[in-house]
Parts: C-alpha cells; structure tokens; sequence
C-alpha cells in the first residue's frame, strides 16, 4: 500500500476513534476530531503531515502526495 493511501486510511480511523470517544468516553474528545480536521486541512495545502513523515521512516513506499 503506498503513503497516500495509508495516510488515507490512518485519518479515517483516527476520525472513527475520536468519533466513538467522544460518544462513550467524553464529549471533550470532539477537540481530538477538531485537531485531525485541522492537520487534514493544513496538509492539503502545505504539503507537511507528521504522520507522513513517521510511515515514511517506517519503510511504507512513497506515493504521489507524499
């Protein structure tokens, strides 16, 4: 699988965890779906993501995005 896809795959279930967080743990979780909203958003236009960086030093082969 290349970066772009598990990046894909990665933000949609950080997405569904903070979703089921905030609905069984706290409503305080709604920030963490806040934040990964923001770092989608700030990486399509930047082009810089953390999580990016950390499966590319994992060895995940790179894609057309990242």
């Amino acid at each position: 699988m290349s970066l772009d896809r598990t990046m894909l795959a990665f933000a949609g279930a950080m997405v569904l965890l903070s979703v089921a967080l905030t609905t069984w743990v706290s409503p305080y979780f709604v920030w963490f779906t806040v934040f990964i909203g923001l770092n989608l958003l700030q990486s399509a236009f930047t082009g810089f993501c953390p999580a990016a960086i950390v499966f590319r030093k994992l060895g995940v082969k790179p894609g057309t995005a990242f």
